[in-house]
């Protein structure tokens, strides 16, 4: 099950990447409000690397931020986008999220 979780987490970041750093976003898959698209999209990556490697929260959480930072950095390359510490922000509350709900995923998922 582990290894579904791990293909998740990478097809998540993907996805992320390509909804981050595309110039116009479908409208389809968003809240609404580009903060809680922030903090679900890191809360989710989160919570899926959680179950994928259960034992490295610490690893994940720096590494998502250093992800989420990367992706401030290349918005400034694409035309329409615009870069925000607060994104930062949202996503680094959205992993905190993440880590806060994941030994409740880990219980239900049995991934430990």
């Amino acid at each position: 099950m582990r290894r579904a979780w791990q293909a998740l987490f990478v097809a998540l970041v993907l996805i992320v990447a390509w909804l981050a750093l595309t110039p116009v976003p479908p409208r389809e898959l968003s809240t609404g409000w580009d903060k809680a698209n922030h903090l679900l999209a890191f809360g989710s990556l989160m919570l899926v690397g959680r179950l994928a490697w259960p034992r490295r929260w610490w690893p994940m959480a720096l590494g998502l931020v250093a992800y989420g930072g990367a992706i401030e950095l290349l918005q400034l390359l694409v035309p329409g986008r615009e870069s925000e510490w607060a994104d930062l922000l949202a996503d680094s509350l959205g992993i905190a999220l993440g880590e806060l709900l994941s030994p409740l995923a880990l219980r239900l998922f049995k991934a430990t």
